[in-house]
């Protein structure tokens, strides 16, 4: 029987390249000049409901209004040595969190992991493992130092998600020159992040969670622990969105993160546990 890790070892001894570029590019629908700005859609939004905001956040991602420079995706290396042989892993990461706007007015967008999963599926994208939100950060050019609300009933509303918004805007601002926009951007945001405690580990009033993990501080370590304790409809103005291609390179052969997350040995490259399922339940991931 041909199993997920022979076609795996097979890709490997390959080196086959069925889509290298594919893997490193968002492709969306060119940004229309119409399209709303991040302020501008701050005031649309600032009125509806979590599901008429998140609705609306769908159709403007998927119809290209996000920065230009989140479109190219930055490369995240992972090295491992498994059964005596050395791998290397290749995978291609959004510079900064989801966004709506344009480069010089976005809006980094707060979402529910219903939403997010949504959007990684429309753009053969995955979110993160705690692992590879960590080596995100190790791998990012700008640390950002986090910039917490202390909390209240207002951070789950787009007044809150504006709010932190400017706050990360002042900082990343005067960086512009020496990092410049599509520079691997790390400490602004938590991430909404894929892990077996989507489906095990759970809250009993909390029988469907969204899991979230890092926001690291300058000296590395991450203020938010793995946790599951809110619900898939909860987002609040610190919850960021990092996709990641699906597409990556094992030694230079093309992969499937998907793959890798669920196969017994490769799956320590970018987890610290295999994932049955690496993805949110309501949108289930369709391969290639």
């Amino acid at each position: 029987m041909i199993t997920r890790r022979t076609i795996i070892q097979i890709f490997i001894a390959a080196a086959l390249s069925c889509y290298p570029l594919f893997s490193q590019m968002l492709h969306l629908p060119e940004r229309e000049s119409t399209a709303p700005t991040g302020s501008q859609f701050y005031r649309i939004i600032t009125p509806l409901s979590r599901e008429a905001r998140e609705d609306s956040i769908f159709f403007q991602i998927t119809h290209g209004n996000i920065p230009h420079f989140l479109c190219t995706l930055d490369t995240v290396r992972s090295s491992g040595i498994i059964n005596g042989t050395t791998y290397m892993l290749e995978y291609y990461v959004t510079a900064d969190y989801v966004s709506v706007g344009c480069d010089s007015d976005y809006f980094l967008m707060p979402m529910t992991p219903i939403l997010a999963q949504r959007i990684a599926n429309f753009l053969e994208c995955t979110l993160p493992t705690a692992m590879m939100v960590d080596q995100i950060y190790r791998a990012a050019q700008l640390k950002l130092p986090p910039q917490p609300i202390p909390p209240d009933a207002e951070m789950i509303t787009a007044a809150r998600f504006w709010q932190h918004n400017d706050s990360v805007r002042t900082l990343r601002g005067p960086m512009a020159d020496q990092f410049p926009l599509g520079s691997l951007v790390g400490g602004t945001k938590k991430d909404v992040i894929i892990d077996p405690k989507i489906y095990s580990s759970l809250k009993s009033r909390v029988p469907h969670p969204v899991v979230i993990y890092g926001w690291h501080r300058l000296d590395g370590n991450p203020i938010q622990p793995v946790y599951n304790g809110h619900g898939e409809t909860y987002a609040d103005y610190s919850h960021g969105i990092r996709l990641i291609s699906r597409h990556a390179k094992i030694n230079g052969a093309d992969v499937s993160l998907i793959d890798i997350l669920e196969d017994s040995v490769y799956f320590q490259l970018i987890s610290d546990v295999p994932i049955e399922q690496p993805f949110y339940r309501i949108y289930r991931l369709t391969k290639d």
